[in-house]
């Protein structure tokens, strides 16, 4: 994937139209809800294009919308067809949630949306409820054109085990230069962030987030049992980019808006101490610095790979890796992995066949998008029951069944995507992190044994 881009870069604004509009003439499937999960949520993935202060637009910018009305690709084409368009920079808007005390994804960066009311007509209406809601952008309105949708995906927790919810991506493109500042919400929204796709694509901004899982394998057991698995696991380790964004705004009436304690400095023992407390409860509030860097990860940096994968030909899923080590990522998605460096090198060995049958199939198959099961950035799981399975709209699949079926004509499905390169991958981690566990008994036992011949020896030999 080149990252040759430069502000204004013609080739990007080109890339970007046609993928606009290839995802409204081809939808993705929907997906039925899994059986004994009727939740369903909705996030929107809203672009603009930043004019260049050589080329800036002016004030009487036609309008895309015409009457009689013209079809989507028409608007997408005639808003593209400006002459400002060839110099301007498109950019992503992101949120970064408030800050919750004892909430996990406090302060997490994540797209505008939330989950389906009943009185929501669609799941689209969903997207734009919760816009309107969390940021005050109104996507009904006509300087706001509903491009299309993303692979749908089924939220679970667990490692995969338990389904929370379906997940539905929209794309909104704003057709006007001068949008107007954000809304916030303040006990949802901490601050906005739009980030040009150039950032989003460039490998110097990759990255690695590390996640305490401990807290999921052991929620009922208390602070020990969550700081001992903590200690034998280490942190899980994700693929991550480190957001640069062009525009901030933060929303001052935010909790954790303003720090709660005078800063310490990190060369001090009360520091240290404080880090040691945060570290042994679990205490994740200390990610709502603002001074913090911007990570986006897990099932939100899934979506937006899902978006950069139709920009030809910036591939996104080519050259997946296994992280060896902490140093910054080549490609945009690596396979997950822990911290503790045996239980990284057993995954690495274990995992070691699958990948490379994964990557014989992904150099035959240089096409992607199908839908994706997702514990928010901890787990994924398959929605196909085989390989050469197409996708439906997941009313004719048989009973336990997601999805599976036959596509429609204007329906677009591909047997590779960055779902199909984790099928199988957390099987195999999960029994890497047994198999650690066994190890590190089966050398803590002999080491025991030895210790303690070699105690009799000296005990005789008195």
């Amino acid at each position: 994937m080149s990252s040759d881009y430069t502000a204004g870069s013609g080739s990007l604004i080109s890339s970007l139209r046609d993928a606009l509009c290839d995802l409204t003439a081809r939808p993705f499937p929907p997906v039925s809800n899994p059986p004994n999960c009727s939740k369903r949520a909705s996030v929107a993935l809203i672009i603009r294009v930043r004019p260049n202060f050589l080329h800036w637009p002016s004030s009487t910018t036609p309008n895309t919308t015409s009457d009689p009305p013209e079809s989507t690709t028409q608007q997408i084409h005639n808003f593209f067809s400006q002459s400002w368009l060839e110099h301007g920079d498109p950019e992503v808007l992101f949120i970064k949630r408030a800050a919750r005390s004892g909430d996990r994804w406090t302060s997490h960066v994540a797209l505008p949306g939330g989950k389906r009311d009943p009185d929501d007509a669609d799941d689209k209406a969903t997207a734009v409820r919760e816009t309107m809601e969390e940021v005050g952008t109104d996507l009904n309105h006509e300087d706001a054109l509903f491009v299309g949708n993303l692979p749908e995906r089924v939220v679970t927790t667990w490692w995969g085990k338990v389904p929370l919810m379906v997940l539905c991506p929209f794309i909104f493109l704003l057709t006007r230069h001068d949008v107007p500042s954000p809304k916030l919400q303040p006990t949802e929204v901490g601050s906005t962030h739009w980030v040009s796709l150039r950032a989003l694509l460039s490998p110097s901004l990759r990255t690695f987030e590390r996640a305490d899982v401990s807290e999921r394998l052991a929620r009922r057991y208390g602070s020990l049992v969550r700081s001992s698995l903590r200690l034998m696991l280490g942190q899980m380790q994700f693929a991550a980019v480190r957001l640069l964004p062009t525009e901030s705004l933060y929303c001052s009436s935010a909790p954790g808006f303003l720090p709660e304690t005078p800063n310490i400095d990190p060369a001090t023992f009360g520091s240290v101490l404080h880090n040691f407390k945060c570290w042994w409860r679990g205490n994740h509030s200390a990610s709502a610095s603002t001074e913090k860097p911007l990570l986006l990860w897990g099932l939100t940096l899934g979506i937006l790979a899902d978006f950069l994968e139709v920009l030809s030909p910036y591939n996104t899923l080519s050259q997946w890796t296994y992280p060896t080590s902490s140093r910054r990522p080549l490609s945009l998605w690596t396979y997950p992995t822990f911290t503790a460096l045996d239980v990284r090198w057993i995954t690495w060995a274990m995992t070691y066949t699958l990948r490379k049958r994964k990557r014989i199939v992904e150099d035959e198959h240089n096409r992607s998008k199908s839908p994706a099961a997702v514990e928010e950035g901890l787990d994924a799981i398959a929605l196909r029951t085989g390989m050469g399975e197409e996708q439906d709209t997941g009313k004719s699949g048989k009973p336990g069944e997601v999805g599976t079926g036959r596509l429609q004509d204007n329906q677009r499905g591909s047997p590779i995507d960055w779902n199909f390169m984790l099928d199988g991958y957390y099987d195999l981690l999960r029994k890497a992190v047994i198999l650690t566990f066994v190890l590190r008994l089966g050398v803590g036992a002999a080491m025991c044994m030895v210790i303690g011949r070699r105690y009799v020896k000296r005990r005789q030999r008195i």
